[in-house]
C-alpha cells in the first residue's frame, strides 16, 4: 500500500466518523431533550445547546479529513483554496454557533465570567 492510498484511507476514517458524531450526538440530543423535557426543562434550549456542540464537534472533525487531503494527496493550487474556502466558511459556522450558544463573542466570555464570579463573591 503507498502513502496516497494510506492518506485516503485516513481521509475517509476521519470523514466517517465527523458524519458519526453528527447523527449519533444529533440524536443524543434529541433523546437528551425528551428526557429533561419531561422534568420541566425548556425543550428548546437544551436541544439548541446540545445539537450546536455536535455541530461544533463534527465540523472539527470533518475540517482534519479536509486538511489531510490537501497536504498529502491533492497538492494543487486549486485543491488549496477549495480548502480556505471550506475553512473560512466552517470558521464563520463554528463562530457563529459559539455566539448563539454562550450569548456572548468569545473574546468577551472570560470577562462575563469574571464579572459573574466577582457579583457572587
Amino acid at each position: 500500500m503507498r502513502f496516497e492510498d494510506w492518506m485516503r484511507e485516513a481521509v475517509r476514517w476521519f470523514e466517517a466518523a465527523g458524519v458519526l458524531v453528527l447523527v449519533v450526538g444529533s440524536i443524543a440530543a434529541f433523546v437528551k431533550a425528551v428526557v429533561d423535557a419531561r422534568r420541566g426543562t425548556p425543550l428548546v434550549d437544551g436541544i439548541r445547546r446540545n445539537l450546536g456542540r455536535v455541530i461544533l464537534l463534527g465540523l472539527e472533525i470533518l475540517i482534519i479529513a479536509d486538511i489531510v487531503l490537501t497536504i498529502t494527496i491533492d497538492q494543487t493550487p486549486t485543491s488549496a483554496i477549495t480548502l480556505g474556502i471550506i475553512i473560512l466558511v466552517r470558521t464563520f459556522l463554528s463562530f457563529s454557533l459559539e455566539i448563539e450558544l454562550d450569548g456572548v463573542v468569545p473574546w468577551r466570555r472570560a470577562a462575563l465570567k469574571g464579572q459573574a464570579a466577582d457579583d457572587g463573591v
